[in-house]
């Protein structure tokens, strides 16, 4: 017979469920950056515009990322992020009213 393993949990230890993530993401930290380049629109609707844009402090100060932002956006805006690990997919082609050029 295979030996079965049982946990014994302690009543007075709060367990903590960490969730994907939830050890790089701090609450309530924004981290700003600066709009460098427009890249493109994208969405269904073209709603959405794709920037890169440069880290200005925290752990990955100085390193440029694409990021794709809801509403009206320039050069030179302060963008503050919730996150700078994940990084927008490249838009693959740049056509414009269904026109295939």
């Amino acid at each position: 017979m295979a030996k079965t393993q049982t946990k014994q949990k302690d009543s007075g230890k709060e367990q903590q469920q960490q969730k994907k993530g939830s050890d790089r993401l701090v609450l309530g930290e924004a981290v700003p950056a600066e709009v460098v380049e427009i890249v493109g629109r994208t969405g269904f609707r073209g709603e959405i515009t794709q920037v890169k844009c440069r880290v200005h402090a925290g752990r990955d100060k100085g390193r440029d990322m694409r990021r794709n932002v809801k509403g009206s956006v320039r050069i030179g805006d302060t963008l503050m992020l919730r996150e700078t690990e994940i990084e927008a997919r490249r838009i693959k082609s740049k056509v414009t009213k269904g026109a295939y050029t």
